[in-house]
């Protein structure tokens, strides 16, 4: 052909290079002896959606194992006691469908201390709690370490996430005989029925005494009196601890082997001794005191856990309880793969352009070479036509300094 065919192939050749250059894969046709080059590129988008909706999948699919293979367990330690990973030591137990005990890595997971800090500077905010720490010693196949636990804080150990979920006070309560020996002896943890963690607990003491007596105690970390004569409790923290108690005497409903919560009283086989509509005031007792119960059954002693403190000291007087979540999942690490490919596949599929861009080169009677260039985006493309534009821009400059030149090439874009 002569020099206009030239020029026009020579144009339609550049512009599939500099598409290539571009990413865009490039196919060249020939219609009626105009020349064009059709490209398109984004085809990781569609890769984008592919991984999105597989990773969901597997999400599902490791979800569904690990919930299968994996269990939740709860239980509340006492400051200075251990909690062994046993299926036996749990208070209560979640297991998958498929799970074995026969898996459980034995360890010893001790309390050692519970931090709790409390805000003590804004006056209107005072008594929050600022901050929580369980100090604990983990004693198993690879020996003992001291490790602390916090809220969203988790401890890794044995294949096992220790979280700390709550934590309140634990009296310890001592139960004795006319005799004065011990029937009962414990730190009962106390449920926290306010932020003041102005707290209740149960303690059942089924064999020792003359007849089963139940005690339903309410604890106040730093007491108070109410306007109507009640306690409550003003501050979190030991300031002046006060524990009452109401006494039951009767059957505590345990001998039948009926399963009992630790934490109610079942009074209605019982009689109640003091405290409510008795004429008898609750038993109440300060960290180190002791009392007689009802009807010479024998003596009740709220213990001090730091009897060598200064009289007015109650700060360590009373041990605290912690309790934890122990969870297993033996597929984290996979879900956690896959959300991470769901966040990849979901932006390539978000910020990806799918474009098409299609340039002619048109030969003229006179020999001129018009150059038209078009695009087509699938979806929103606010940048499609900047694209074309410059890209026409870049490419119709050589095209001009070419053997065309004399007769000046047109670059019209749509």
């Amino acid at each position: 052909a002569g020099p206009a065919g030239g020029g026009a192939e020579a144009a339609i050749a550049s512009a599939a290079a500099d598409l290539r250059k571009a990413g865009y894969r490039v196919e060249r046709y020939d219609q009626r002896g105009a020349p064009s080059v059709s490209a398109e590129r984004g085809y990781l988008r569609e890769t984008g959606n592919l991984v999105f909706h597989t990773a969901l999948v597997g999400v599902l699919v490791a979800v569904a194992i690990g919930g299968g293979f994996g269990f939740s367990g709860q239980r509340v330690i006492v400051e200075g006691q251990s909690f062994v990973n046993t299926l036996a030591a749990y208070d209560s137990f979640n297991p998958g469908r498929f799970f074995d005990d026969g898996r459980l890595t034995p360890y010893r997971l001790t309390l050692d201390e519970l931090d709790a800090v409390y805000e003590t500077e804004n006056t209107d905010a005072l008594g929050q709690p600022i901050d929580f720490t369980a100090h604990v010693t983990i004693d198993g196949p690879d020996g003992a370490t001291e490790r602390d636990v916090k809220v969203n804080e988790p401890l890794y150990e044995y294949g096992t996430d220790v979280y700390l979920l709550g934590n309140g006070y634990a009296p310890t309560i001592t139960v004795r005989d006319p005799d004065g020996e011990v029937v009962f002896t414990d730190s009962v943890p106390f449920l926290p029925q306010t932020a003041n963690l102005t707290s209740i607990g149960v303690v059942k003491v089924p064999d020792g005494l003359s007849e089963q007596i139940g005690l339903v105690g309410f604890f106040y970390p730093t007491q108070d009196v109410l306007s109507t004569g009640a306690y409550t409790s003003t501050y979190p923290d030991l300031v002046y601890p006060v524990l009452t108690l109401n006494v039951y005497s009767g059957d505590l409903g345990i001998d039948d082997g009926t399963p009992r919560s630790v934490y109610q009283l079942d009074t209605s086989g019982m009689e109640q001794l003091t405290g409510g509509q008795t004429g008898v005031d609750s038993v109440e007792l300060m960290p180190g005191e002791s009392t007689e119960l009802p009807n010479g059954l024998g003596t009740v002693e709220f213990e001090s856990a730091s009897p060598g403190a200064a009289s007015e000291d109650y700060s360590q007087s009373v041990p605290r309880f912690a309790s934890f979540d122990v969870h297993h999942d033996p597929s984290q690490v996979w879900v956690l793969v896959f959300a991470l490919l769901i966040l990849g596949g979901l932006l390539l599929s978000l910020f990806v352009p799918r474009r098409r861009v299609w340039v002619k080169a048109v030969t003229r009677p006179d020999g001129r070479v018009v150059l038209e260039y078009a695009g087509l985006a699938r979806g929103d493309d606010p940048g499609l036509e900047r694209a074309v534009e410059e890209f026409a821009d870049r490419h119709a400059g050589p095209v001009s300094s070419g053997p065309d030149a004399a007769s000046g090439p047109e670059n019209p874009s749509t």
